[in-house]
């Protein structure tokens, strides 16, 4: 999938978290760090391929992509693994307890179930490509829904571009309008203030 698909991914299934299980008394700055943190894990198991959008936007970013590529085995291997979900979860949980004391009055918790959230979408849909994805690491068997290859989605081809996106962005659309009254309940309590 490309980088924008996988972004509106990541949110919808934020989105859907959030609605499934609201949390309780969240603070505004928890809300905008989580879903910063949901876009980066929605990226994330992307690190591993030197032309990421994430490479591009740092000088040099290139050959930190190589670097980085090479050491977790090449694109689709350990970071679209469970293992590697694992792995960059922990990572991040760290950092997060690391940064804690410069955010006090953000739930720490929340944000990283965001990044994982995030995370595990970008598995779910790069499920959907014909490329599939090694869950299972170290077993090397690449899985991919539909099994049979051929009805699998091509990267950045049109059924990604008419039907995949355009069904995420309705679906986007239509969490926010079911749920209107408790957005905007959300928002003017934390906004208003």
């Amino acid at each position: 999938m490309t980088a924008r698909t996988h972004d509106l991914a990541a949110i919808t299934a934020l989105g859907i978290a959030v609605l499934l299980d609201p949390p309780q008394a969240v603070r505004l700055s928890t809300v905008l760090l989580a879903i910063l943190a949901n876009q980066i894990g929605g990226i994330a198991p992307d690190i591993d391929q030197p032309t990421a959008p994430f490479w591009r936007n740092l000088p040099e970013g290139h050959f930190a992509g190589k670097f980085f590529g090479k050491m977790l085995g090449g694109h689709r291997f350990l970071s679209h693994s469970l293992l590697g979900l694992v792995l960059f979860g922990f990572l991040v949980n760290l950092l997060l307890h690391f940064l804690h004391p410069l955010m006090q009055h953000v739930d720490i918790q929340l944000v990283w179930y965001a990044f994982l959230i995030g995370m595990v979408s970008h598995l779910v849909m790069d499920t959907l490509t014909k490329e599939g994805v090694p869950w299972l690491l170290p077993v090397p068997l690449k899985f991919g829904f539909p099994p049979m290859k051929a009805l699998r989605i091509t990267t950045g081809k049109r059924v990604e571009t008419l039907v995949v996106f355009p069904v995420l962005l309705i679906a986007d659309i239509w969490l926010c309008a079911s749920h209107y009254n408790q957005i905007t309940a959300f928002m003017h309590q934390h906004l208003v203030r």
